[in-house]
């Protein structure tokens, strides 16, 4: 007996979208405002690309597609994000010399005191386990915390926060972020299998991350910690702009071809007016585990001379140790699963540098008394 499929293919996808209707009455796959579709089991993830003037009309367009893409047998879902190949002149427009670019908030976030993005230069420098214990740290010292996932192509922390198969609920049209050892998560794999590579050009993906942030129900937090994307390419410049960052932590190892992408980091966040809080200087020496014996592997101590350098905090040094590993692999991260141990003690005290720096930048000056 021939099994009934259950998983849509892009094909059926697309014949479906061909009876959706776009301005001028041309198929919106003929009048090429398909710019993307990505199928992941039974998640459907379109992209629409049209002209930023008339966003309120894609607005109710993309009702229509989502209606369409569900009516096709398997699928169980349908994401549509609406991207911009080209911006409007003014938004386009180069600031002022010696000024950054406005900043535009993707969307109001009121209940959210402090948005802090941990960035890098480039990947493999530990970014992400040093985002999910600066998250756990900044918890263990009482503070209500969640972590964005802000990599598209290589979300981290499901697996980071022991998540992997799980997915968020929707209320009222918002995603509900899932909780581990107190910190409130979201991420793309979430929403995506494990597998699936994300084929998104950066429109889309800024998009998505717009959605990620904007449409997750936070509720009231202390801190939100936003794991970037590793680089300093438009994703990155765009989510800087456009996010309300109260402050920016660079992580980097100590040798040389790594700090100069992290000073290529730093001088991003200055060129957009976003405080750096400091720098991390991750995997920044080995001890044996049987000797004792020490060893600097990837060179010692360049990220401290660079802070010093680029006149920004030195937030620390990270060892590279087999625990610290292993409890990411695990999804118990070390702060969660050793609070007392040696290394939470170490992202803790990273921790309270990045929650002093915060409270200290944004403390209002105390108000003028004028006798007459």
């Amino acid at each position: 007996m021939r099994r009934a499929k259950t998983v849509a293919d892009e094909a059926e996808i697309l014949k479906a979208l061909e009876s959706v209707s776009g301005p001028g009455g041309k198929s919106i796959v003929a009048a090429g405002l398909v710019s993307g579709i990505n199928v992941s089991g039974g998640k459907v993830f379109i992209s629409l690309t049209g002209d930023p003037a008339r966003a309120k009309e894609l607005e109710v367009l993309a009702v229509a597609v989502e209606g369409a893409v569900k009516t096709v047998p398997g699928v169980e879902a349908a994401i549509v994000t609406l991207t911009a190949e080209k911006a409007p002149a003014a938004a386009a427009a180069a600031p002022p010399p010696g000024q950054a670019p406005q900043r535009r908030p993707i969307a109001a976030i009121e209940k959210i005191k402090y948005i802090v993005a941990v960035s890098s230069g480039k990947g493999g420098v530990g970014k992400s386990t040093t985002s999910a214990n600066l998250a756990l740290g900044l918890a263990a010292l009482g503070w209500r915390v969640g972590l964005l996932d802000a990599d598209i192509f290589g979300p981290s922390a499901p697996r980071l926060f022991g998540l992997g198969g799980k997915k968020p609920d929707v209320v009222d049209n918002r995603l509900v972020p899932l909780e581990a050892y107190g910190v409130k998560v979201m991420s793309i794999g979430f929403l995506v299998d494990e597998d699936v590579p994300m084929i998104w050009r950066g429109p889309m993906v800024v998009q998505a991350l717009g959605q990620l942030l904007g449409e997750v129900a936070w509720g009231e937090l202390d801190a939100l910690v936003v794991d970037m994307p590793p680089g300093t390419g438009d994703v990155q410049l765009t989510m800087a702009q456009q996010v309300p960052l109260a402050g920016a932590v660079v992580v980097s190892t100590p040798q040389d071809l790594a700090l100069i992408d992290a000073r290529r980091g730093v001088a991003m966040f200055q060129r957009v007016e976003t405080p750096i809080l400091g720098i991390v200087e991750n995997m920044s020496y080995f001890l044996c585990p049987h000797c004792g014996g020490r060893t600097d592997i990837f060179s010692h101590g360049g990220a401290r001379q660079d802070a010093e350098a680029l006149g920004v905090p030195f937030l620390g040094e990270v060892p590279l140790d087999l625990a610290i590993r292993q409890t990411s692999d695990a999804g118990t991260p070390v702060v969660a699963s050793d609070p007392q141990g040696k290394f939470a003690a170490i992202y803790i005290e990273l921790a309270e540098k990045v929650k002093a720096a915060l409270e200290t930048r944004t403390r209002r000056a105390p108000p003028k008394i004028v006798i007459g």
